[in-house]
């Protein structure tokens, strides 16, 4: 590795890398139009200028998150330990966004938690009623108040690291800002007028945490497509089928209208919640669709 310095990318900017490795922090760009880094990857870089450099190569990852639709792909973050899922009360929230991210990150076989910001506000009481569904399923809520009291998620986030996903003006700059003082992000109003947050963050960033360990930043979004995905990975991406694989009357059983089905029969009898089989099933079109489309 003569003249190469091993590093990991703590920002992306488009086509520009922002690498920190043991020698201090160089902007980097790939050999021609290669690109397909994510923050949090680990890369050897070869410095060309004081402060820049040149990926030469991007090192095996233990994970990748990320989305997608039939035309683009969007990562969001390499070798992280664990996602949060930055859900509020206020802008109204979007339970099949939240059922997006969790499906990718049972994918990509990263563990999600949801945090549940702004549990000051009157309305968060219900949405947290509501969450105990995902609850149920062993994902971990974690109620909070950004503005006051950030202890309950940094309890979770000491020596690992970690990404914050979630619709824009759910409070994830709020948070950020609370645990990396100085990372100074700009934080926004919700306009209420459109009942949608301001997007904050531009792009994607990796802090340091004071306790060891490092939190990544994403910029918010208001849609989270999955067609990196087939009807398998659907079906293994919802924990509560788990439990009932090989129990439908066919072996190739989608869940959906087959007579036998133990899912169904499930959702019937309240031991599938019929909200989450309903976001499976708004999936599985949009996968018949793409398929069809692509033909």
């Amino acid at each position: 590795m003569t003249g190469r310095l091993a590093g990991r990318v703590v920002a992306v900017h488009g086509r520009h890398f922002l690498v920190e490795t043991g020698a201090g922090r160089y902007d980097c760009v790939t050999r021609g139009k290669k690109g397909g880094l994510a923050c949090g990857d680990r890369v050897e870089i070869k410095p060309t200028g004081v402060d820049a450099a040149v990926i030469e190569k991007n090192l095996p990852r233990d994970n990748l998150l990320y989305r997608s639709d039939r035309f683009h792909t969007k990562l969001l973050a390499a070798n992280v330990d664990q996602v949060f899922v930055v859900t509020a009360a206020v802008p109204s929230p979007d339970p099949g966004l939240l059922d997006r991210c969790l499906v990718a990150c049972e994918a990509a076989g990263i563990p999600a938690r949801i945090v549940v910001n702004k549990t000051d506000r009157p309305e968060t009481a219900p949405w947290l009623e509501r969450l105990q569904t995902y609850a149920a399923l062993g994902y971990p809520l974690i109620p909070l108040a950004a503005k006051t009291d950030v202890a309950p998620l940094a309890g979770w986030l000491a020596g690992r690291t970690s990404i914050l996903v979630g619709a824009s003006g759910v409070g994830k700059s709020t948070l950020v800002n609370a645990l990396v003082p100085e990372a100074e992000i700009a934080t926004q109003d919700i306009s209420e007028a459109l009942d949608t947050g301001k997007h904050t963050t531009t792009h994607t960033r990796l802090y340091h945490l004071p306790e060891g360990g490092a939190l990544i930043d994403s910029p918010g979004m208001q849609e989270f497509a999955l067609g990196h995905l087939d009807q398998a990975d659907l079906q293994a991406a919802f924990p509560e089928f788990r439990p009932l694989a090989g129990q439908c009357r066919f072996y190739n059983c989608r869940h959906l209208r087959e007579p036998g089905c133990a899912v169904l029969a499930a959702v019937e009898t309240g031991a599938v919640a019929r909200a989450r089989w309903r976001s499976y099933e708004a999936l599985c079109r949009e996968l018949d669709k793409a398929a069809k489309d692509y033909r």
